[in-house]
This record gives C-alpha cells, structure tokens and sequence, in this order.
C-alpha cells in the first residue's frame, strides 16, 4: 500500500508568473496574478512523487473571510492532465521525481483579491490537506473574456501599467499641468488596496455579499469612489477648501499618490489631511490601476455644481455685481475626476467603454458620497435616466449659467454676460506622452449640431431648446476684458476693460472694474484691485480702454495656492438701465523648477538630482522645502528643508540622492514650497540604462 502524499513546500514562482502576468514590481514577497490568465507553481513531495494511478490530488481557492461555492469565493477542483480555461483548473505540465510542475487557470470573471490556495491528497485512507502561501487576484485588460479588456497595448500601457502622469489645473485660457506619482506598483500599495476594499462599510454589513460582487469593476468602482473620501467611512481622504491647512498638508503639496496612501495605513485608516478634487481623483487613479482597471483622471474646464439638478446654474448678485454665495450655485473653474474602461451588461452595449467616476464628495448617491460609474457615451447622448448618477454628471458639462442682480428696489434683473459655457476643453493626459488630448467630443456633440439638439432632448434639458441669442437684447454696448501677456506670481501687471458703442447715439454709462482673489472651485477672496468711472460717455460707433492695475502688494496676501485672480467688469447703461457684465479668470505663473541629473542613470546605481528655484518676488522666501519622489526612483519621500532666507532674485539649490530600481523611463517629482509661495511643481523624465 502506498504511502501518505505529504506536501514539503511550494514555489509560487514569482519573478515567472510577474513577468507574464505585468506583476514583477508587486511580486517581490508575494504571489499577484491577473485573472482569466494561468500562472505556474512548483509542489515539492516529502519522501515520494505523485503518482496519478494511487494518488488524488485536488486544490481549493478562497477568498474573503466566509468562502463559498455559492457566492462564487470558493471553488474546489482537480488536478487535470489538460489545460482548461475560463474556470478553476490545475494542470500537470511536467514531473521530475518529487517535484511536480503545475500550471493554475482562473475564470476571467472571478473576484478579485487575496486568495487562499490549498491543496488536499488523498492517497487510499490518507486525506491531508495542506496550506500553500497565497495570492492576489486582479482584474486584468490583457484577458479578451475579462470586463475590463482592452485590445490596445499603448493603452494598456498608458493607463494600467504608466506609474506617472499629468494632471491639468489653471483655467481654460490658460491650461497648467502639474506632474503626479501615481506609484501603482510601489511596495506595499497592493496590500493598502486590499485592505481599503476589506475597510468599506458594505463588507463590515455582508463581507460574504461583497467578496463575491468584486468581480465586478462596475462594484469595485462604486466602492472606491466612497472610500477615497472620508465622508461616510473611513476613507483615505479629508477633503477641504477653506485654506486652512496647519494640522495636515496643504492639497496643493501632495505630488503623488504613494505616500497619501502609506500615511492613511499607517495612521490606522484614520483620513488623511487634506485632498480636492485633482488629489482624491488621482488617488482613486492609483488604486484602480492597482487593481488591473485602466484608468486615468480627467479635467473639466468650467465645471458646474447643480444641486437641484434643474441643469440651471443660478448666480445671485448684489447692486455692485457681488455674488451672493448664500443664494448661488457655483461653477468650478475646473473639477477632476477619473474615467475607468469596463464593460456595461447593465447598460445597452454601446454604453461599455469609459465611464466618469468621481471619489470628490459632493452629493450623495444611494446614500453615500460617491458618483459613477457613469457611462461617457450614455452622458453624450442624454441617455441621464442610466446607472450611475448620470443626471449629476451631465449637469456638470452642460449646465446653463444664468446671472441675476439685485436692483435698488431689492428685486432681481436679468445681468446679461458673454455666455459661460460649462463644459469645455474636457483634458486628459495624452497617451505615451505629456501632452494635453482634448476628450471633450467624447462627452458632447459639436455646439450647434443637430445630435447636440436631439441629446437635449433626451435629456429634457427645455433651457438649452429654448436659448436664445441675449446679446441681441444689448447689441448697441459690449464688453470684455483683455489681459497682458507673461503674468507671473510676484509681478504687477495691467488688464484692461475695452468698451464698444456700436450705436449711433452717445450712451452713457456707470463702469466698475474689480479683481479678486479666487479659489479654483469658484470660492471669492477680498477686493485686490478696483477701479470706477460714475459718468463715463461714450460717443457714438467709439472704443474705450479702461486699463485696472493689479499689483502683487495688494493681492499677495490672500492669492491661494490655485494662483488664481477673477476680474470683473459691470457697466450700467444708464438710458436703458440695462447691466452688462465680463468676467475673466486670469492663472499667475509659477516660477521654474530646474532639475539637473548628475551621473549616468543606471540601474541600481546611486544618482545625484540638482533642484533649483529663482526667487520671482520682491520679498525675501522663507522656510523653504524642496520635496521629491518617483516610482522606482526613491523608496520614500526625499524632503529637503533651506535654512537661510532666500532673497528677491536669488537662485535656492539644493541636492536629492536617487537610486533606479529598474531600467527603462521613470519620473521624477518635484514640489517646492515657502512661506509667500506655494504648490511649485516641476519634473524630468530619467531614462535608466541596465
């Protein structure tokens, strides 16, 4: 009678699998494989081999803390002579004495996460089972069958395996791109991915229910975007817009994604201060490429917040063209989110392809602060009544703006404006480069079209069907406010108001031009500039130039790290006792950050980066930090702190030590900060040799 068939040890083959499975920077201390996709193992006998005629062997995979067969997070199967696919399966593919070759399928459509792998021998009375090391699971875009499947490699490339990116800020007259660290393959992000699902409030209700609903992406989505925000969980983010920042660290510091996601698992997932919209976007970016869903984070210029979802953006202002925050609606001077790629099987097929997510807490959705997925091609074609939260999001870019001011009678008229059109210049980092690409014909037809009208017309949106021409109401006056070229942080500088009397008869006129500081999500700072004509004539078919000065003195106090200012202009036309107003947001440029490689970059070499920052101000800076990071580049954070006052003019150098992981293109991050100046990014791509 044959012995016992006792398991020695296992060889989950790491650097093999990691490689065939784009794992290899995961798969330094444990196994990560992608589903629908084999991975081999080697199963080592203690005194004897395996022999098919006297021995059974079979194999059980677990995940989630109650398995079963039933929710899809249990399955038990044999080992086979033949490869079988889109199920559970354990083949032989060679045997040398006590050593047994084994390669391990999974369905393409099993929940993702950490697995448990057992085997069970059965040799005449003999049954043992036996505990092998276990494994994470992931979605993977490689596998035809799996949701998330893309055909692409450059894409797969881009937007799972791309550990670095390209986030788009400023305004849409003028577009700043910041660089980012999505740092996906970093050590130890895996597991915080992990534990962020197993930390969701769903799993804590049914952690059974929710185990088994991860093989969806359209689930795991949905969870993701309500733990990357703290409002109803415990979340990785504290989301925060009033610039006050002294207990955590200012939204406008953070240059990646790694070290949020480190600084929430070893707080014990307390949130992390604090995040706006490009941070929990980005960090929601980082998660879902972990997880093997291609993603990648967007910016809508002129983003609009329609609470009562009416598709109308009401903005209430007092005699002096003031906006009444109490009463207003506001229009965001950019928004971040992120677009994931799945299949839809609960939408029409059109509708798989990219879907808007966004984890920045604005408005509840089944409960709880979350949005999306939202199918792009259900938001362009006014399909609002699909899952998920498809009404918010296409408020979002095409909403109306309607202006009202208070007369002295203290009832509200009309203001007409040049119309603000929400929902423009919709900006992503283009693929294999980092270069803007312009996705706004994925979320709208062309203005004018008839699909534009006919997706109106799904959507109801009556006011759009309805719009007519308002400047025709006040042909005979325009406006608008011109800007001078080259402003930058720290400089005075002019705009200026320019005026149209296309009429032939003198029009007289109440002008007042002013400046504020603002807040990239349309929050309005103190006055910084101001300047006013009671009785301005304007004689017939003339232009006047109104110049306002704006002087960094005077705004320097209150400019946030956004480097935002909004000019205003509001003239009366004092015979028709009509208003017309302008409004312009103007970005100041932050200075340079030099960066310098010293050496030849190599793989496992040590590297010197030189960073250096021009002071552009005419005050000295003060409590200067220099932070950087990269993936594969520094294992932590490198933070240099300058002890000496950097005075107007001077150039603040100081020196990083690096070391190259691997070969192949890394980036490196870099943030600067100060006491007067803030949020100063800069990058520069290091081409590692072997």
């Amino acid at each position: 009678m044959a012995s016992e068939l006792i398991v020695e040890k296992s060889d989950l083959e790491f650097e093999k699998n990691g490689k065939n499975h784009w794992t290899s920077s995961m798969c330094q201390d444990k196994l990560v494989v992608r589903r629908g996709q084999p991975f081999d193992i080697v199963i080592y006998f203690q005194d004897r081999g395996f022999e098919a005629s006297v021995d059974k062997v079979n194999f059980i995979v677990e995940t989630g803390p109650y398995p079963s067969e039933a929710a899809g997070t249990k399955a038990k199967f044999p080992l086979s002579d033949f490869v079988q696919e889109g199920v559970w399966a354990a083949t032989v593919i060679g045997q040398e004495n006590n050593v047994l070759y084994l390669t391990i399928s999974s369905p393409p459509h099993a929940p993702i996460g950490y697995y448990k792998l057992l085997i069970e021998t059965l040799t005449g009375s003999y049954n043992n089972i036996f505990s092998i090391t276990g494994f994470i699971l992931l979605f993977n875009p490689w596998c035809q069958e799996d949701s998330v499947y893309v055909e692409h490699d450059d894409f797969r490339k881009e937007y799972v395996l791309n550990q670095h990116g390209i986030i788009f800020q400023g305004s849409y007259k003028y577009v700043n791109k910041i660089p980012w660290n999505f740092g996906q393959f970093e050590d130890g992000i895996i597991d915080i991915c992990i534990e962020l699902l197993n930390m969701n409030p769903k799993f804590f209700k049914d952690p059974s229910r929710d185990c088994s609903r991860r093989s969806s992406p359209i689930y795991i989505s949905r969870v993701i975007s309500a733990m990357v925000n703290c409002n109803d969980d415990k979340g990785i983010l504290y989301g925060r817009w009033d610039n006050y920042y002294m207990d955590g660290v200012s939204p406008m510091a953070w240059i990646g994604s790694v070290d949020i996601l480190r600084k929430w698992k070893m707080s014990g997932c307390h949130p992390v201060k604090y995040g706006q919209c490009w941070v929990f976007a980005a960090v929601a970016c980082t998660v879902m490429r972990c997880l093997g869903i291609p993603t990648r984070v967007v910016t809508n210029y002129n983003s609009a917040h329609d609470s009562n979802t009416n598709l109308t953006i009401e903005v209430y202002r007092d005699e002096r063209g003031e906006v009444l925050m109490n009463k207003s609606e506001t229009v965001w001077n950019y928004h971040c989110w992120i677009e994931a790629w799945m299949d839809r099987p609960d939408l029409k097929p059109e509708y798989n392809g990219w879907q808007a997510i966004d984890p920045t807490p604005q408005e509840k959705s089944e409960g709880t602060y979350c949005c999306g997925p939202a199918s792009i091609k259900a938001i362009k074609n006014g399909e609002v009544n699909t899952k998920y939260d498809a009404p918010f999001v296409f408020a979002e870019i095409n909403a109306d703006v309607v202006n009202w001011i208070k007369e002295s009678d203290g009832d509200f008229k009309k203001l007409y404006t040049k119309t603000m059109i929400v929902g423009v210049m919709i900006s992503t980092k283009a693929i294999g480069k980092d270069e803007r690409e312009d996705v706004t014909h994925h979320y709208k037809y062309p203005e004018g079209s008839k699909e534009e009208r006919e997706t109106y017309k799904r959507a109801n949106h009556l006011n759009k069907l309805s719009l007519t021409n308002e400047h025709s109401l006040v042909e005979n006056v325009k406006i608008k406010i011109k800007v001078s070229p080259n402003m930058s942080k720290g400089n005075d500088f002019d705009v200026f108001g320019v005026i149209n009397n296309n009429s032939s008869e003198e029009q007289n006129c109440h002008l007042l031009m002013a400046a504020r500081t603002v807040t990239y999500n349309g929050r309005l700072g103190p006055e910084c500039a101001k300047t006013e004509q009671f009785s301005l004539d304007m004689e017939p078919l003339s232009e006047k130039i109104i110049p306002l000065r704006i002087c960094y003195s005077d705004y320097q106090k209150y400019l946030d790290e956004s480097n935002l200012i909004k000019v205003k202009m509001l003239l009366q036309v004092l015979q028709s006792q009509t208003f017309l107003m302008a409004e312009r947001d103007i970005y100041l440029v932050n200075p340079e950050i030099k960066i310098r490689i010293l050496g030849e970059p190599k793989k496992l070499r040590k590297l010197v980066a030189e960073l250096s920052l021009k002071n552009p101000l005419p005050v000295p800076l003060l409590n200067c930090v220099f932070t950087a990071e990269g993936a594969g580049l520094t294992p932590v954070q490198k933070i240099v702190h300058i002890s000496e006052p950097v005075e107007p003019g001077n150039i603040v150098t100081t020196r990083v030590d690096l070391m190259p992981q691997w070969p192949g293109l890394h980036k490196l991050v870099v943030n600067f900060e100060s006491d007067k100046m803030k949020g100063v990014k800069g990058y520069w791509n290091v081409i590692v040799g072997p």
